[in-house]
């Protein structure tokens, strides 16, 4: 199974399985994240980078998988995407540096899935 497949199968059956027995509170928060990346001032396409950016210097791979899928759904190129990673290494500094590798590999994959 491709890491896309594998990623997007998992986090959908998950996201399911927590919405069974989510309260309130948990459905408003998963709403707010979804109206979050709305375009609004600012576009969907810089959300989106302005996401993986943070989930890179926060090492959450889960999270940068969500944000490279979704930064390819935008429209973000290779040359956009590589100073994506540029920022997301130097505000996070070397301890990115591991998570910067599966982003590329998973990002790779998203651009030849396409």
């Amino acid at each position: 199974m491709s890491l896309i497949n594998e990623f997007e199968s998992y986090r959908t059956k998950m996201n399911d399985r927590i919405m069974e027995t989510a309260n309130t509170n948990i459905k408003r928060f998963f709403a707010l994240d979804t109206t979050t990346y709305a375009d609004g001032a600012l576009d969907v396409k810089t959300k989106e980078m302005l996401g993986l950016v943070a989930s890179m210097v926060l090492r959450c791979d889960d999270c940068i998988k969500y944000h490279l899928g979704k930064c390819h759904e935008a429209g973000v190129n290779h040359n956009e995407m590589n100073e994506v990673f540029m920022i997301a290494n130097l505000v996070g500094g070397s301890i990115v540096i591991p998570h910067y590798r599966r982003a590329v590999e998973y990002w790779d994959e998203l651009c030849l899935k396409s």
